[in-house]
């Protein structure tokens, strides 16, 4: 009976050291390094900024269209943006 008293008391005290070791070896990591801002986003082109606009005027002038001018136009908005984009580079000459 003392033995398995002995031997209980043995088991809870590695029980109750166990955590307490653990936590000296899941130390916390070291702290990264300071992370290095992010380079400055790089200003787009004049053709990309022409061609935003572009996007932005076609969009305008397709959500005024009602939708019997839309389907007058072409059924979808690539389609017509592919014709306003082609009328505002001056590709059209209508």
């Amino acid at each position: 009976m003392i033995v398995r008293l002995l031997r209980a008391s043995v088991l809870a005290l590695t029980l109750a050291a166990a955590p307490a070791a653990l936590a000296k070896d899941a130390a916390p990591a070291p702290a990264a390094p300071a992370a290095t801002p992010a380079p400055a986003a790089k200003a787009p082109s004049a053709g990309q900024t022409a061609a935003r606009d572009r996007q932005k005027t076609c969009g305008g002038e397709w959500r005024a269209l009602t939708d019997a001018q839309k389907t007058a136009q072409g059924p979808k908005w690539p389609q017509y943006w592919s014709k306003c984009n082609k009328r505002l580079k001056g590709g059209d000459k209508a």
